[in-house]
This record gives structure tokens, sequence and C-alpha cells, in this order.
């Protein structure tokens, strides 16, 4: 198994931007398809982004072009660097490795 944690978050005004980092233990995430996902208070976790084994991106079309997640092997890490953020990108962000292990999540806030 593997454990994960978050954190980057905090307060940015909108069009501001934020890098989210995701730290994992106990295993390899080479060999883990990872995510982040996010969830606002009253809402459903909404999927943002994937990133396989072998690199390929995907996103959620609400941050497409906006959003890029990487990782990072030989650190154990996976990143969400967020760009543009909008009032509507505030919530608690988590990362997971193939949908099975969640982090503990980290805040996101977009205010002015």
């Amino acid at each position: 198994q593997v454990q994960l944690v978050e954190s980057g978050g905090g307060l940015v005004q909108p069009g501001g931007s934020l890098r989210l980092s995701c730290a994992a233990s106990g295993s390899s995430i080479n060999i883990y398809n990872m995510h982040w996902d996010r969830q606002a208070p009253g809402k459903q976790r909404e999927w943002v982004a994937t990133i396989t084994t072998g690199g390929t991106t995907i996103y959620a079309d609400s941050v497409k072009g906006r959003f890029t997640i990487s990782r990072d092997n030989a650190n154990n890490t996976v990143s969400l660097q967020m760009n543009s953020l909008k009032p509507e990108d505030a919530a608690v962000y988590y990362c997971s490795a193939k949908g099975l292990y969640w982090g503990q999540g980290t805040q996101v806030t977009v205010s002015s």
C-alpha cells in the first residue's frame, strides 16, 4: 500500500496560482496511475486530472488549459500546478494512487 500526503494549499486571489504537491511513501508511484480530485462544501467529489504510468495526462473540462498535472518518480511525488484560479476552484484537493489510496487533502481557497 501507499500513503499519500498533500500540501501546498492556501488562500489565493482570483487569477492567481498555486502548486499542490502529493508526497508518497510505502510504495513507488511509478506503478500507479495518479489522480487529483477535489470536493467543495456541499458538492460531490469531482475528478480533476490524471497522469498515467506512461506520462499521459487527462483533464476535466473545467480545468483544461489552466491546470497541469505532473509526476516526479525519482522523488515519489505528484504535483498539480493551478493557474488562473477561479472562485469555483475552491475546494479540498485530494491525490490518489489508482483511485484506491487517498491522502487527507489540502484546502484551496480562492477569494479576493
